[in-house]
């Protein structure tokens, strides 16, 4: 009787059966994952995905505001209530990577069938690098470009099918087709006091063979001459200081520019808004074949490195980058990834314009990635306030710039 019941025992446990009639399946892993993604965005709809699964693994989410995301993350992980898995603003990931907040996630991904460091745009992958170590996975992306009114060009005697391809070709057009009598500007964009101001100027930099660490590069000033020019004449709307992206691409939608510098994000919008014909070209480069550049946007993935649950985690995000292939179908956002075709969308305009983000994609840099990237930006943000006030000539504000960066620099 005791070999039967210990063989009995021993099949129930097999088949995962309780002696007391129950199910024997341990309990599941609990991962807890914070983003400011709403109800039609990803993260909260991969996490419902992923618990469809029924894998042993459950994600509860927590919607947290934008501006509490580096403080509040930071704060739990201070004090041990971190969650496991995050997602950040791309220029806040090294901040947390250097401090020992996110998990090294090297070795996991170099085992990754899911995961391929080579899949991903440069950029993107760039900024979730921290010494030569991977530290999350890109989410997805984005990037500007130059709208351009076809109508407008073509009542001004310009080429519709010639945008802009250099920085004076801007410059000249913008000149052409700014016409004060119907309240019309050549150009509009964002230089307000804040990322969003960085985001569009930095490219400019880069494309003049400067950068954040070289910001008063001859090429980096001339690009803020540019912009000086733009203001001065004003080819752009004074208001250029004052108002960000989302309110300078709608001076375009309204008519009111005939070109604009803005991201894919606006293209809904725009089929919505705009009652003319328009389209998008690469942004200008300071002379033909100049090395190229734009901004990157968007959020990262990353693991804290307190959690109790890696592989668990790493799961999670292996799970959600074999989503990515609609990620652009389901919400929108392009995907970090150059191995993933955009599906046609119908409309011949979105189309043509998304060839081009991803195009502009290929050249798109992170903004860093450094720890102290909130003090570089606000030294930029302030020479690009200081040349295009008057308050000091382009070169004496970034050279004043380069100077802050490089004590934040050490």
């Amino acid at each position: 009787m005791i070999m039967k019941k210990r063989a009995l025992l021993a099949a129930l446990a097999l088949t995962g059966v309780s002696v007391f009639g129950a199910s024997a399946k341990a309990a599941d892993v609990t991962l807890r994952l914070w983003s400011l993604d709403k109800d039609s965005q990803p993260a909260p709809n991969l996490v419902k995905q992923f618990n469809d699964l029924n894998n042993g693994i459950k994600i509860e989410y927590r919607l947290i505001p934008f501006d509490d995301v580096v403080t509040e993350a930071m704060r739990a992980y201070a004090t041990g209530q971190a969650p496991d898995i995050i997602t950040v603003d791309n220029p806040e990931h090294a901040l947390f990577a250097s401090r020992g907040a996110f998990l090294d996630l090297t070795d996991m991904i170099a085992k990754s069938s899911e995961i391929k460091p080579g899949n991903y745009f440069p950029g993107p992958l760039a900024s979730v690098t921290w010494k030569g170590k991977y530290y999350g996975v890109p989410k997805a992306t984005n990037t500007i470009a130059l709208y351009y009114n076809k109508d407008m060009f073509k009542a001004k005697g310009l080429d519709p099918n010639k945008p802009p391809q250099t920085w004076d070709d801007l410059v000249n057009d913008a000149r052409k087709l700014t016409d004060p009598s119907k309240n019309v500007y050549g150009l509009a964009f964002s230089a307000k006091a804040n990322e969003e101001g960085t985001f569009q100027f930095l490219p400019w930099a880069q494309m003049g063979g400067g950068g954040y660490n070289h910001i008063d590069a001859p090429g980096a000033i001339k690009a803020l001459e540019i912009w000086k020019t733009i203001l001065s004449e004003k080819l752009a709307s004074p208001d250029t200081l004052t108002r960000g992206q989302w309110d300078s691409t709608g001076t375009f939608n309204s008519g009111n520019a005939a070109m604009a510098i803005s991201g894919p994000w606006e293209l809904d919008r725009m089929l919505k808004e705009a009652k003319f014909d328009w389209g998008v070209t690469l942004l200008p480069v300071p002379k033909d074949g100049a090395e190229r550049s734009s901004a990157m946007g968007d959020f990262n993935w990353a693991i804290f490195s307190s959690t109790k649950h890696p592989a668990e985690a790493f799961k999670a995000l292996e799970y959600f980058a074999s989503q990515d292939k609609d990620m652009f179908k389901n919400f929108g956002q392009l995907p970090a990834r150059s191995d993933i075709a955009i599906p046609p969308t119908g409309n011949a305009l979105k189309d043509a314009a998304l060839k081009v983000f991803v195009e502009q994609l290929k050249y798109a840099k992170p903004r860093g990635p450094h720890p102290a990237w909130p003090k570089i930006s606000k030294a930029i943000q302030d020479a690009i306030q200081a040349a295009l006030t008057g308050q000091a000539t382009p070169k004496d504000a970034l050279d004043q710039a380069a100077v802050k960066i490089k004590a934040v620099l050490g």
